[in-house]
């Protein structure tokens, strides 16, 4: 199971410079803590933060809007970012077992960068956080995609880039993979909180590969 944001394509510093964008709009600051208190997020809980954090009056349906809306015109614009390497990762992967998307990111955003990226009919599901109960770190939409991949959460192996989403994967019962993001980097503590820490997605694929070949 993928992240998306962070781990198949580089969208966490869009999210940031967004958000950025839109605090200085309604004259507030983004700042790093802000982005950190949000990441992970599924929408309803970010957009609630977002207008606790800045203090503005807005509706958190309006703050939603313009943000995911600002994304979207990256994608449309620019095409999605891939994270190298990171789409035949998946291809190699699809190839021999079954995978899932599970992001916080709305589902809008997650079929843009899945289409853009030409691997959306590899996934045998796909689930945002915005259509379950809690976002991560709660473990609700890893739950749901082994729900839909019809396996049991300590069969499922998670890949992400946040401790949030590490924290997530570990209370659905999975092994957690830390692929630490480049643009964004998590806390020292996520290296910790993982299973195992890998420099580049590719390295599970060849790591998966070895351990088949062994097995064999």
């Amino acid at each position: 199971m993928f992240d998306l944001d962070g781990v198949l394509v580089d969208s966490e510093i869009w999210w940031d410079q967004v958000r950025i964008e839109f605090a200085a709009s309604v004259g507030r600051v983004w700042t790093a803590a802000d982005r950190e208190a949000v990441m992970g997020s599924n929408t309803r809980q970010w957009g609630e933060r977002m207008r606790r954090l800045l203090q503005i009056e807005l509706a958190e349906e309006e703050i939603q809007r313009s943000v995911i809306e600002g994304m979207l015109e990256r994608y449309k614009r620019l095409g999605p970012p891939e994270i190298e390497g990171a789409a035949e990762a998946v291809r190699q992967l699809a190839a021999r077992y079954p995978v899932a998307v599970a992001s916080s990111a709305p589902r809008i955003l997650i079929e843009a960068a899945l289409d853009g990226l030409g691997v959306r009919s590899l996934f045998g599901t796909v689930v945002s956080s915005d259509e379950v109960e809690a976002g991560k770190p709660h473990p609700d939409v890893y739950l749901r995609a082994a729900q839909g991949l019809g396996t049991r959460p300590e069969a499922c192996l998670v890949v992400e880039d946040s401790i949030n989403g590490l924290e997530s994967a570990r209370a659905a019962g999975m092994f957690a993979v830390l692929v630490p993001n480049a643009s964004i980097p998590p806390p020292r503590e996520a290296h910790a909180t993982a299973d195992l820490v890998l420099a580049r997605l590719a390295d599970l694929s060849e790591l998966l590969a070895v351990g088949a070949r062994n097995r064999g």
